[in-house]
């Protein structure tokens, strides 16, 4: 079964990012759904045939990751983000695990931007290892590596440049301080009860 975008035309209008920066945004996430499908179908095709043993099928055995990973990180980021931005839940299970593990919800977020505000491009995740019950702030450099097996995204930031250089340049501390006004509480929380 393919794999279909889905559709986040509900933020533009989004305070801090023009509604350019999320339609180019939103055709880079498309073009991830499209290649998961082209190297899903691919692989398919190269295991009825007999090829599962070419370099051609192996690399594209190492490609699905990245480009499955472009996908499902864009769309937790997405989903994370809403136009009616309120901040955490104050004395929610969430923001108690959050002050529980970093001390505080400002020292979560220091260290949350302290990782996005790193040279390079990647994504900053917060997790949740389900098996120690520990939250971590993650930098992931590629979609594919860095990831914690078995840990649950949370709360996802894009900082490849596409995600903010059309309207804040190499101002990238100005980018983060509009994704925290933009962050969907709301959806986090309801991950992390999820995960719980």
């Amino acid at each position: 079964m393919a794999y279909q975008a889905k559709n986040y035309e509900s933020l533009l209008g989004l305070t801090g990012f023009s509604d350019a920066l999320l339609k180019n945004h939103f055709t880079l996430y498309q073009g991830y759904v499209a290649n998961t499908n082209k190297v899903s179908d691919l692989l398919a095709a190269f295991v009825k045939e007999g090829k599962q043993g070419t370099p051609e099928y192996a690399e594209l055995k190492r490609r699905f990751g990245w480009e499955f990973n472009g996908m499902r990180l864009h769309e937790y980021y997405f989903g994370n983000m809403t136009k009616t931005a309120s901040g955490p839940v104050a004395n929610s299970a969430l923001a108690s695990k959050i002050a529980g593990d970093f001390g505080s919800y400002d020292d979560w977020a220091k260290d949350f931007k302290a990782s996005g505000s790193m040279r390079g491009i990647g994504w900053v995740v917060l997790y949740q290892d389900p098996a120690a019950g520990r939250l971590f702030n993650v930098w992931i450099n590629e979609h594919d590596a860095g990831h914690l097996s078995g840990s649950i995204p949370l709360l996802v930031m894009d900082v490849f440049e596409h995600a903010f250089m059309l309207d804040y340049g190499l101002k990238r501390a100005d980018y983060l301080e509009a994704f925290f006004k933009a962050v969907d509480w709301k959806a986090v929380e309801e991950r992390f009860q999820k995960a719980s």
